[in-house]
């Protein structure tokens, strides 16, 4: 029998110091060689380390060998620093320019001491870097940033360059603290979001309402909600109705009415009414939480563009230590000054300092994904927002996400009588029927006194008849109507005139006698038309693949501009999907389109923040907006580019510099300035993708 002894086991640990993904792959590296250590899983944006402990495996060993490596390990998320100078990366800049200040002023009373006084400030200011750099080397990760810049001082040390050396530890130092500012603040934009949720919250016990800590609410609790408030636990209304602000969570600018039964989402504002709702989910699983969950998911996920930098930067380090060496030491075998080429080749060595390469692409795709989270815009991952902005085409299911999912009362043509009798009478027969087609006649009746209807029955799919105030009253479809009562010829042509825009029509008789009849449809969405015109200016072909009727589908499809194949079973969808120009995107509901989600290149479900939503595809847009579609495709496009711009600039300072130093123009701390030059311009760079709006 299997004790279970030997079943790996999961930890997860907070890494704190993580500012850029060079730091990743070296705790990664020295995690992987460890006995006994799967699946690592390292996230430098969320500073967490997900793991899996097998047989031989230590959490104790795995939090040594971080530590080793300089960093912080914590099993609960650390607390960020209020200001840059409470942080240990703070401290050490502030150390290190009093040592070079302390030397600088030395060295003008003493300076036949300058270089030893220069030397000795370079010196302790490199100590730390120096450690990260030797506990590195020892868990097998030689070749780190820590390792080329301590290579860099030393040797500029020995050249005589001792000053040159403080200056090129003190500008690295602020390089790196300017990259954990960035990073906390691209952190800061997502996990703001766990703020929304209030700590107390108000709980219905009896006839009582006491205060409580949100965190100990658990499904199945009545909570009351006043007005201003937020709501602090997803729930279903069980009393009043109000207007909820979910832009916090949805990008929605516009608040949305809610009443008994409809859904609300932790962390969103009640602006009106007072109300309660039932708690559906405990604080760990609400809405809040799950976009959180999934954008720490989605920000470890990396980018086939991140994996090839990933692999490159391997070699790349490497490859640039044997080439400062070559071109420290070739020239002087052939007569060239040592020192002179000594000093250009440690040059190199900062110059080709991978941070900003490194940092090119997982700095664009967490802030692209950030920003698409705070406006209702969730991608899993790199990968597939690298996809999005690739697609060619689009096919849209039309119930639920190109339409309402709720037909509406679209016309009423009174062949006998007022409008009203006969609405009185229709929505009489219709009181209670949970048919769609019968909910849209009680809706568009709302406010009428209504005489109750007794003796109703169901036609067998051709309508439903009742009676009310002794009237016989039949509300059917107009064949069955045709088999009751005569329809002259003005009637029968102005049903199909209502028919053939893709409204289905319902003829309403009393007594036998016709008096005229309702026509519905499943309305668009108000944005899908704006929608469709986006994404054509974006270069991309939509579709409409429906189950609904050739002559719905077609009137709908008109309307947007876009083609469509109607009367399609679900596996006539994966043909079509396979059928379009590649690669597709499929938007549904999330609920009955998964399998079309699945096959196409890109699954993007719209389903207002339902669980299915978010885990069915590659993305979910929460608002439940089509304009999402082409503001996903946006976003994707605008991270492409910034991608590229970073590459760009990381590059081309690098080739420049390498020239000038060449040619003798760079000096130390001009090489060190190019590569911290580098990382900054390519974190703010990337930064701007935070400010990225959809257009409305």
């Amino acid at each position: 029998m299997h004790t279970g002894a030997n079943m790996a086991e999961p930890l997860e640990l907070n890494v704190e110091g993580m500012d850029c993904p060079s730091c990743t792959s070296k705790i990664e590296g020295a995690v992987c060689a460890l006995p006994g250590v799967g699946k690592v899983s390292l996230n430098y944006s969320s500073q967490k380390l997900r793991l899996e402990l097998g047989e031989g495996g230590s959490a104790a060993d795995v939090r040594r060998t971080i530590q080793k490596l300089g960093y912080k390990v914590q099993d609960a998320a650390p607390e960020a620093p209020r200001r840059w100078w409470q942080s240990a990366k703070g401290r050490l800049v502030l150390v290190a320019a009093a040592n070079l200040a302390v030397a600088s002023l030395l060295s003008l009373v003493m300076p036949d001491f300058a270089a030893y006084l220069f030397a000795i400030g370079a010196l302790v200011s490199l100590a730390p870097l120096a450690r990260k750099a030797l506990s590195a080397a020892l868990v097998g990760q030689p070749f780190t940033i820590e390792t080329l810049v301590t290579i860099a001082v030393v040797g500029a040390i020995v050249i005589g360059q001792s000053a040159e050396a403080a200056v090129v530890v003190l500008l690295f130092l602020i390089g790196e603290l300017l990259e954990a500012v960035a990073a906390a603040k691209a952190r800061a934009s997502v996990s703001a979001l766990a703020d929304l949720v209030p700590k107390s919250a108000f709980l219905v016990q009896g006839g009582a309402v006491v205060e409580v800590e949100a965190n100990t609410l658990a499904p199945g609790d009545i909570i009351e909600v006043r007005p201003g408030g937020r709501v602090p636990a997803d729930g279903t209304l069980t009393m009043g109705e109000t207007a909820i602000d979910e832009a916090a969570i949805t990008g929605e600018s516009m608040p949305r009415h809610k009443g008994v039964g409809d859904k609300v989402f932790a962390g969103s504002i009640n602006a009106d009414g007072l109300i309660r709702l039932k708690v559906t989910q405990a604080a760990e699983n609400n809405m809040i939480s799950r976009i959180l969950h999934l954008v720490e998911e989605a920000e470890a996920a990396k980018a086939p563009t991140a994996r090839f930098i990933d692999r490159f930067s391997t070699y790349y380090t490497p490859g640039v230590i044997v080439l400062a060496a070559l071109i420290a030491f070739l020239p002087p075998l052939f007569g060239a000054d040592l020192q002179t080429w000594v000093y250009k080749g440690l040059a190199i060595l900062l110059i080709g300092c991978p941070c900003a390469l490194v940092l090119s692409t997982p700095a664009a795709i967490t802030s692209g994904i950030s920003a698409g989270a705070r406006q209702g815009l969730l991608v899993k991952g790199g990968a597939v927002l690298e996809a999005i902005g690739k697609v060619q085409s689009v096919a849209f299911d039309k119930t639920g996400t190109l339409s309402e999912g709720r037909p509406k009362v679209t016309d009423m043509v009174m062949f006998r009588g007022s409008e009203e009798a006969m609405l009185k009478l229709a929505a009489a027969v219709e009181a209670g029927s949970s048919h769609p087609l019968a909910k849209a006649i009680t809706a568009r009746a709302e406010g009428m006194e209504l005489i109750a209807a007794t003796g109703a029955e169901a036609l067998r799919g051709r309508g439903v008849r009742a009676q009310v105030g002794g009237v016989d009253v039949v509300v059917a479809s107009p064949r069955y109507a045709a088999e009751i009562t005569r329809l002259s010829a003005d009637e029968a042509a102005q049903i199909s005139a209502l028919e053939a825009e893709g409204k289905t029509v319902a003829a309403v008789l009393a007594d036998g006698v016709l008096l005229g009849v309702i026509a519905m449809r499943d309305e668009l969405r108000a944005d899908a038309g704006p929608a469709m015109a986006a994404l054509k200016n974006l270069g991309v072909a939509a579709v409409m693949l429906t189950g609904d009727n050739a002559r719905t589908g077609k009137a709908l499809a008109a309307r947007l501009g876009i083609e469509v194949q109607a009367e399609l079973l679900p596996e006539d969808k994966l043909k079509a999907i396979e059928a379009l120009p590649a690669p597709v995107a499929m938007v549904g509901d999330g609920i009955n389109d998964a399998p079309a989600l699945a096959r196409a290149d890109v699954g993007i479900a719209m389903g207002g923040g339902t669980d299915v939503a978010l885990e069915t595809a590659d993305a979910a847009l929460l608002h439940a907006r089509v304009a999402g579609v082409p503001a996903l495709i946006g976003l994707s496009r605008a991270t492409m580019k910034n991608i590229r711009q970073n590459i760009g600039i990381a590059l081309g300072l690098k080739a420049l510099f390498l020239v000038t130093t060449l040619m003798g123009i760079t000096s130390l701390w001009m090489a060190i300035m190019a590569d911290t030059g580098a990382t900054v311009l390519v974190t703010i760079n990337a930064l701007r993708l935070l400010r990225y709006k959809r257009q409305p």
